[in-house]
């Protein structure tokens, strides 16, 4: 009898456990990195390289269905936006260009913002399994002589899983997600030849 309670006294725990860790919120350090090469447009002039964020906030979805705040997650820009400002200045530096972070009359300015970052949970098509759909939106916004040029690079990602993601998980998808958006900005040629006139 008493080993009867204390199994049913161990799944109990065991289950609350499992249910505690699948709602804890989530606060992530997203990191993502250019990894593809670009192209060479300059020849050591100077730009002004800013990053910025444009979200509302630092929450970008929950881990569940619902809008619990037990299953948020979130991603500080106090991490996210200096990582973007390394990464922006390293392609520019790999562009040819010299960043800095000072404006000046006739100095070329690119802005790299972080437009929109999400994460929703939803039934995936097959049975017993649920889905992760994350976005992630960055702009460049490049200045030179009183021309401007936007460019808006959108990453997704679709990813089924039988078991709630761990923050790991959801942190190195994050980073995927960014760093194919990076390549796509940096890639952009129409935003180097604004830059290099």
């Amino acid at each position: 009898m008493q080993r009867r309670f204390f199994l049913s006294g161990l799944g109990l725990l065991l289950a609350s456990l499992l249910l505690a860790g699948c709602a804890s919120p989530q606060y992530l350090s997203v990191t993502p990195e250019r990894s593809a090469p670009v192209a060479q447009f300059g020849n050591g002039q100077k730009v002004a390289v800013f990053a910025q964020d444009g979200r509302d906030s630092d929450v970008i979805g929950h881990r569940s269905g619902g809008g619990m705040s037990t299953s948020q997650i979130t991603v500080s820009s106090h991490v996210l936006i200096p990582q973007l400002q390394r990464e922006a200045e390293r392609a520019v530096s790999d562009m040819g260009f010299t960043p800095v972070n000072e404006e000046a009359e006739g100095r070329p300015t690119l802005v790299l913002e972080l437009s929109r970052l999400n994460y929703a949970q939803a039934d995936a098509a097959q049975p017993g399994l649920d889905e992760a759909r994350l976005e992630g939106v960055l702009r460049a916004i490049a200045t030179q002589g009183g021309t401007t040029y936007t460019g808006t690079y959108t990453s997704r990602r679709t990813q089924s899983y039988a078991l709630k993601p761990s923050a790991g998980d959801n942190t190195e998808m994050l980073n995927q997600l960014l760093s194919k958006a990076l390549d796509r900005a940096f890639n952009d040629g129409e935003l180097g030849a604004l830059l290099a006139r």
